[in-house]
């Protein structure tokens, strides 16, 4: 990563922090409270040290003195513990807005955009790499202000005194900054190597762990043992190469703090000989003064040392940061929204003209597309796989653009508000997903307020009440992650059964017998067909079937519509549908 890559990072860093820039600047005062308080501590110390060595003051006449030291130092204390606490309040707020930021992101790019990485990248991003700017914004950046601040008022308090001993300190601390900066130059980089490693292993080990029953059968399960392992050493490699940054950031930090404070000690052990005879304002050296400026020399790099253990958490947050902003500022050509909804009441009647559809990075998906779905009307789409059938029901859906004319009773899709268009239209896929705890909770997804005839209705006419009595607490059984709990037949149904909770106006099949056993496809094609006879459906299958008394069929090949006609006249036709059927009737 260059240097210009990273000021650009960091002042993006920078801009976040506005989100919670109060309790960063409660902070910064809390730690300014906290170096006066050490002030004061010290200064407590070395009077008392200086009345009982030098003056031989009785300890009894010293009770207030150290009553009020230990006064101080649990007020410090409290105050530290106060600083964490805001800090970590801060980072909190920050990471819960930027999070919340990526996520509306997400949903803006809509799921064909998502679809192109895989998962465990994308939790990669939510999770950890935004969980790796706490410390970022909860120390590094109020520590900034007080690696400059306290030392100055360390300084300010111990000139009156000492001096030589004040420019001692004044004139080393800058080595310290300096050798960091040289030291941690490629921390950052070595981070965002880290997190890339990371998301690729994460993706690389999700999608291997769900095709694991795949590759097992395949024999491929050693290979893809052996891949993640090899993906796991070059994440641990990488890992290694940010703590030896760390480590060696933190190794100068302390030789040059030991340096300096040693330096001042030998300065006032030369002083108290005689050998030295200034920085005291032609005074003699005092035991106070020593003790002082001793105290407060551990005290004057801490910040500075506070500040290069947060370094890290600096380069931790500038590696994370060049895939979020690279993810928040990628241009996404995500289909145009308007503001004008249509009378949900009414029959939807789709007309395209001259349509192509676009993938979000621009590419032409399918077109040119004509045709007019009318209302009321029940229409199956085949093809060959990748020949856009999905591509139609996705920008159907308002998660692809376009290009070209596509009408909705009469008005044009863009112009439409995606929610308002949504809640008149119902969805099942061939992959159903069940998000929700409970079955109940997942079929009450189409319509939380549903009544319990309502519900035990879609049950019904989906055939979930079938296996219902086989299920451990009926409606209520917890389904289990990814629906394990369910076979893929019982889920669809599921799935099904939330489609049909939800009254809408138009009803959009993707493949939704698809991986499905006999029964469990009859089953489903026994409520789809039911349910399809209610509004304006668009189904994509490639069963044909259970299609013969659809009103019609649009045959799809390379992105357009070859073909379209009742299944009796495509099957005489002699054209792509007759070889489609063929085909499937060979498979049989």
């Amino acid at each position: 990563m260059n240097k210009s890559r990273q000021q650009e990072l960091t002042r993006w860093l920078k801009q976040q922090s506005l989100i919670s820039r109060r309790w960063l600047m409660i902070s910064r005062l809390l730690g300014f409270v906290s170096g006066a308080l050490i002030i004061a501590q010290a200064w407590l110390l070395a009077r008392i040290l200086h009345h009982m060595i030098m003056e031989n003051i009785p300890r009894e006449a010293l009770l207030l003195p150290f009553v009020l030291l230990v006064l101080v130092f649990i007020l410090r204390a409290w105050v530290v513990w106060l600083r964490e606490r805001v800090g970590f309040h801060a980072g909190q707020h920050i990471r819960f807005e930027i999070r919340k930021h990526v996520l509306d992101r997400l949903q803006q790019a809509g799921p064909a955009w998502i679809q192109g990485k895989p998962a465990g990248s994308w939790a990669t991003l939510i999770l950890e790499q935004i969980d790796d700017m706490h410390d970022y914004y909860a120390r590094y950046l109020p520590q900034m202000a007080l690696a400059v601040c306290v030392p100055l008022l360390i300084v300010v308090a111990i000139f009156p005194s000492n001096w030589a001993a004040a420019l001692i300190l004044l004139f080393t601390a800058p080595l310290i900054p300096l050798f960091m900066a040289l030291v941690g130059m490629g921390a950052a980089d070595a981070n965002r190597r880290n997190f890339q490693a990371l998301a690729r292993l994460s993706g690389h080990f999700l999608d291997r762990l769900r095709g694991m029953e795949t590759l097992r059968i395949f024999g491929r399960g050693e290979a893809e043992t052996e891949s993640i392992r090899e993906a796991s050493q070059d994440f641990r490699q990488r890992t290694m190469e940010v703590l030896r940054m760390a480590f060696l950031s933190s190794g100068v930090l302390e030789f040059f703090t030991s340096l300096s404070i040693a330096l001042v000690a030998v300065y006032f052990g030369f002083s108290y000989l005689g050998e030295l005879n200034f920085g005291s304002y032609g005074m003699a050296v005092t035991l106070s003064s020593g003790f002082l400026a001793l105290i407060l020399a551990p005290e004057f790099f801490q910040p500075l040392r506070d500040l290069g253990t947060f370094y890290h958490a600096k380069a931790q947050a500038v590696g994370a940061a060049d895939s979020l902003k690279t993810f928040m500022e990628t241009p996404l050509a995500h289909p145009e929204q308007g503001e004008r909804e249509i009378n949900d009441k009414e029959p939807v009647t789709l007309t395209a003209r001259d349509l192509f559809i676009t993938s979000p990075e621009g590419k032409i998906l399918a077109g040119p597309l004509n045709f007019s779905l009318e209302a009321g009307q029940r229409v199956v789409m085949v093809g060959q796989s990748g020949s856009g059938k999905s591509s139609l029901l996705n920008t159907l859906a308002g998660f692809l653009p376009y290009t070209g004319s596509l009408q909705v009773n009469g008005v044009e899709l863009s112009q439409l508000h995606p929610e308002s268009w949504r809640r008149m239209m119902s969805w099942v896929g061939q992959n159903p997903q069940l998000p929700a705890a409970t079955l109940r909770e997942n079929v009450l997804l189409a319509n939380p307020h549903a009544s319990e005839q309502q519900l035990q209705a879609a049950l019904d006419n989906a055939w979930v009440s079938e296996f219902l009595p086989q299920l451990p607490q009926g409606v209520d059984t917890v389904v289990g992650d990814q629906a394990a709990r369910l076979s893929v037949g019982q889920a669809q149904r599921v799935a099904v059964a939330r489609a049909l909770l939800m009254p809408c106006r138009l009803l959009l099949l993707d493949e939704p017998t698809a991986s499905l056993d006999a029964h469990s496809e009859q089953r489903v094609m026994q409520a789809l067909t039911r349910a399809s006879t209610q509004q304006t459906t668009l189904m994509v299958t490639h069963q044909l079937e259970e299609i013969t008394d659809w009103d019609a069929i649009w045959v799809m090949d390379n992105g357009q519509i070859v073909e379209q006609g009742s299944y009796q006249q495509l099957a005489a036709a002699q054209g792509p549908f007759a070889r489609l059927l063929a085909n499937r009737q060979e498979e049989i």
